[in-house]
């Protein structure tokens, strides 16, 4: 007998998109900051990855919110209005890492620079463990499963590039 209490496949799937969707968000912002992290207070950087990473759960929310409506053409029940919230807003867990280590260098025993350094290296090993956890019990060859993981350390990597180069 199953656990009604348990979350089902599908919510642990969305759970983890929206993981993946906060991680990115996460090393997007702290990437950005890194540009110009000497002027840059440790309140400041823990704001503005704060702020922007509530905003873009708002936005999912919203996001599944509408969806719901538009699908559905009724307003979710309280139960459903309460998975959307959880998560959406059980994502925010994939910056406290970071958000530690911005602390860190409030407390001075760090840079601002080195904590955003540090944030970056675990956002980026956050979205290769994600990624293992993921494939590690699918049914293929060993091969395939490190050529998903190298696939998705490439992406984290072309994505600092991207914001290095726009940020540069």
């Amino acid at each position: 007998m199953s656990n009604p209490a348990a979350p089902s496949a599908q919510h642990r799937a969305e759970a983890l998109k929206e993981r993946v969707y906060v991680t990115f968000t996460g090393l997007a912002v702290v990437l950005a900051m890194q540009s110009h992290a000497e002027s840059l207070t440790a309140g400041e950087a823990a704001s503005t990855l704060a702020i922007t990473v509530v905003g873009t759960l708002l936005a999912v929310f919203v996001a599944d919110l509408v969806s719901h409506l538009a699908v559905h053409a009724k307003t979710p029940t309280r139960y459903e209005l309460s998975h959307m919230a959880g998560t959406s807003f059980g994502a925010f867990g994939a910056v406290v890492l970071p958000l530690i280590f911005i602390g860190v260098a409030a407390l001075g025993r760090w840079s601002v620079e080195t904590s955003l350094r540090a944030s970056t290296i675990a956002l980026v090993s956050a979205l290769v463990l994600i990624g293992y956890l993921a494939v590690r019990r699918v049914e293929m060859a060993w091969w395939k499963k490190l050529i998903a993981l190298g696939a998705e350390f490439a992406l984290g990597l072309a994505v600092i590039a991207l914001e290095l180069l726009a940020h540069g």
